[in-house]
């Protein structure tokens, strides 16, 4: 049984882990806002349940159990952040922190019971891939708006910013997930983008946003 700390520190390495880079104790720390002399305490403490290794050349990296575990936390996560939104009307942008909470209860078959509730659903209403019962991952989308050439016809798949101000301003524009984007021109001076979304009013947004946004062709 792991407590609601370490929980949060190993789904903190598994979304590290899952952009490829090295993880520090720096790292782990400016991404969960902890001073990093608690990072180095708790990265001595999962070592020690041998949920994690950790060498200062490789980085701290999830062991087959720290990773089985880890996985499950998001499992969770995502799917109450189906359930807040399908069933109880919450808005995408609200329901990160509640999902948060929720993660925690560790009833050994509430996930399996809340997956087959909602229809067992392949991605949460942010387009991240829920996780599988047996680990298995739906298809991640990694390539952005700003990836893509003008006149590119896609659709958006996921969010790569989370935060409120960004899902509320995708909200006044009438963009959520399989919204239909035309990228119709990149303006070299500042590499902002002119869009149409679903085929009406042209927009014109900054790179950053376009690289917010993941798309599928």
């Amino acid at each position: 049984m792991h407590t609601l700390s370490e929980e949060n520190y190993l789904k903190c390495i598994y979304r590290l882990q899952d952009k490829g880079q090295k993880i520090t104790p720096t790292a782990i720390a400016e991404s969960l806002s902890n001073n990093p002399a608690s990072v180095v305490d708790m990265i001595r403490k999962l070592t020690d349940k041998q949920l994690i290794a950790y060498d200062k050349k490789k980085g701290v990296e999830l062991t087959t159990q720290g990773q089985k575990d880890a996985t499950l936390i998001v499992r969770r996560h995502r799917l109450w952040e189906v359930f807040l939104l399908e069933k109880l009307d919450y808005h995408w942008d609200e329901i990160h922190d509640i999902a948060e909470e929720l993660e925690h209860i560790k009833d050994a078959t509430l996930a399996d019971r809340l997956d087959k509730f909602l229809g067992f659903p392949e991605y949460d209403p942010h387009g991240d891939p829920i996780p599988k019962a047996n680990g298995k991952m739906p298809k991640r989308y990694s390539t952005t708006l700003a990836d893509v050439k003008a006149g590119a016809h896609c659709r958006v798949a996921a969010v790569k910013d989370t935060t409120s101000a960004f899902l509320q301003y995708l909200i006044k524009l009438n963009i959520n997930i399989g919204t239909k984007i035309q990228l119709i021109e990149k303006i070299p001076f500042d590499s902002s983008l002119v869009i149409s979304i679903d085929g009406n009013e042209q927009k014109t947004v900054s790179q950053k946003f376009g690289e917010s946004l993941l798309i599928d062709m």
